[in-house]
């Protein structure tokens, strides 16, 4: 019994790591797409790359839709103009559920992707 107590803790253990690694991934591609969604202005003879908040928002929000996971974007914005800065939330279940195991764990990532012209 307690054999198969300690399988049904580790499967859940690793389908909650693998949730929290697939979430990262989402983070981090919302925050890529979200930096390269600058616009190219010109101070005096040098362009700059400046990214807006709105922008950002809308390209990660078309990120976190296509990929359809079941995840929510908590926030997407800039913080300093040059940086994309996203956070997604989702809440994993457990496959196996036991007495051990919480029925559902609120997950969180934050990813910042900075632009690729400065």
């Amino acid at each position: 019994m307690l054999a198969l107590v300690a399988i049904f803790v580790c499967a859940n253990a690793t389908s909650l790591y693998l949730a929290q690694k697939r979430l990262d991934a989402l983070a981090d591609a919302a925050a890529l797409a979200g930096a390269d969604g600058f616009t190219i202005t010109l101070a005096g003879d040098d362009p700059q790359a400046r990214l807006e908040a709105d922008a950002v928002h809308a390209q990660a929000t078309e990120i976190v839709d296509a990929v359809g996971s079941g995840a929510v974007l908590v926030a997407a914005g800039t913080p300093d103009g040059v940086s994309a800065r996203v956070t997604v939330a989702t809440v994993w279940h457990a496959p196996i559920v036991s007495l051990f195991v919480p029925e559902g764990v609120p997950l969180e990532s934050t990813a910042t992707s900075r632009t690729a012209l400065r």
